[in-house]
């Protein structure tokens, strides 16, 4: 069996098939999540299995779901899907979900996003560490055999995503939509075919070989053919799915991105005029003008670490209505307090549709601030670099904030930066924001250079 250190991550498993995960390791993961799933409590009255475009993902799916039949748990085989629609199942049908995906990763990658019943996060710090424990050495077969059986929730689900705004709104409007050979070109349709609106979809075969382009849309060379084919045709919006189509990036009608904190922001405006006074979240690394914009619109901005089962539990646990990550995840507690980019993209969708300026009008007032993106620094030691790099500032700006909620967060008033290490590997990862983009730049050179001086 493969080594399970090297595909175990902070919110999922993930690594090259066949060498780090195979048909075998993926049975004893299966039993695993299987007894993982029974041992929490509660009946389990089947288990959700999914799988991207990937080739290798049916077989790893079948090996999977032998393990979770072998403890005597039944299997709904959900066939080809989005991780968002295993999530919308998850949460309807009130039952744990194995979705096979790599995300944005290249074609030699697979992987298995997990959540319990009512799509609830299972990470490294909700039960992940648990099914890898027990995936080392898988429970016995029992006696009587879990069953399987089908089922197609496409048309389902594309409901569920439309139900989160006003239909009746929208007018005609020509949308173009990368979906980079992912998933997106099998959900996108099925949203958008009862919508009045023009749509092109650029690369829409299922294709896990990415033949185009990589499924990556928050790097901008992905989404170049995406901002050229939207000014080439005159669209209106433009959008940018990621593999397994749970993101979505925007473009604006001159073939400009939005980042994920502009969407963010919109989208919380959106949520803010039908639900007033809702408590928005918001990832540390998002750019400052979410928590202005959700300020300004009469709403409680909460600040959280980054990732998907730190928002989860934060949802929950304050009954947000929406929150956002700079990374383009987009978080609603109608949707079982999980992530959507095509329900984030109906929001955006009905801002445009009910404004008499195009997009990047309309974004404008949202473009507050210039930012560094997301810089990658291999070193040696995440940890000593991070506590230099807060004594240098404790020395030279002791009046400004720190925080360790997650790595190290400094901010200066007029500018601030996030240095996180990564969870896989050596690296750290820096974000910095300042009001121009001259002291963008200025302020990330001094911040690199102390990171390779410590």
């Amino acid at each position: 069996m493969a080594d399970l250190d090297a595909i175990f991550k902070a919110y999922d498993v993930r690594g090259t098939y066949p060498d780090q995960i195979d048909a075998d390791t993926c049975y004893a993961i299966g039993a695993a999540f299987a007894r993982f799933a029974l041992d929490e409590g509660g009946p389990v009255p089947e288990i959700l299995v999914a799988r991207d475009m990937r080739p290798s993902g049916i077989e790893l799916a079948m090996a999977f779901t032998g393990g979770v039949r072998s403890q005597g748990v039944d299997v709904l085989d959900l066939g080809l899907a989005s991780t968002d629609l295993v999530y919308y199942a998850s949460g309807s049908r009130g039952a744990p979900g194995a979705m096979f995906t790599a995300s944005h990763n290249p074609a030699q990658y697979n992987g298995i996003k997990f959540c319990l019943a009512g799509a609830r996060p299972v990470g490294v710090d909700s039960g992940l560490v648990q099914v890898q424990t027990m995936a080392a050495d898988p429970p016995s077969a029992v006696e009587s055999r879990g069953s399987l059986r089908e089922a197609d929730l496409l048309g389902e689900f594309a409901d569920h995503v439309r139900s989160f705004v006003d239909v009746t709104r929208f007018r005609p409007l020509k949308v173009v939509a990368d979906t980079a050979n992912g998933m997106g070109g099998l959900v996108v349709p099925a949203v958008f075919e009862s919508l009045p609106f023009d749509l092109e979809i650029l690369y829409p075969e299922l294709d896990g070989t990415f033949p185009n382009h990589p499924a990556d849309p928050i790097q901008p060379e992905n989404q170049r053919d995406l901002c050229a084919r939207v000014r080439e045709v005159g669209a209106d919006i433009g959008f940018a799915f990621d593999g397994d189509a749970d993101r979505v990036f925007v473009v604006d009608e001159k073939g400009n991105g939005l980042s994920g904190s502009i969407t963010t922001a919109m989208v919380a405006k959106g949520v803010l005029a039908k639900q007033p006074g809702a408590t928005i979240l918001h990832n540390l690394i998002c750019s400052k003008v979410v928590p202005e914009v959700v300020t300004e619109n009469g709403g409680n901005p909460v600040r959280t670490k980054v990732g998907h089962s730190f928002i989860k539990a934060e949802m929950a646990r304050t009954g947000a209505a929406f929150g956002g990550e700079h990374s383009a995840h987009y978080y609603f507690r109608d949707n079982y307090r999980a992530d959507s980019g095509l329900i984030a993209a109906m929001h955006v969708l009905e801002l445009l549709c009910a404004a008499s300026e195009p997009l990047s009008v309309l974004r404008a007032p949202f473009d507050r601030y210039a930012d560094s993106g997301e810089i990658n620094t291999q070193v040696s030691d995440t940890t000593a670099v991070i506590d230099s790099v807060a004594a240098a500032f404790e020395e030279s700006h002791p009046d400004a904030h720190q925080d360790r909620l997650d790595g190290l967060t400094v901010d200066l008033g007029d500018w601030w930066f996030n240095l996180r290490p990564s969870n896989t590997e050596p690296l750290l990862r820096l974000n910095l924001e300042a009001r121009t983009r001259d002291e963008c730049d200025s302020h990330t050179s001094e911040i690199l250079h102390l990171i390779t001086k410590g």
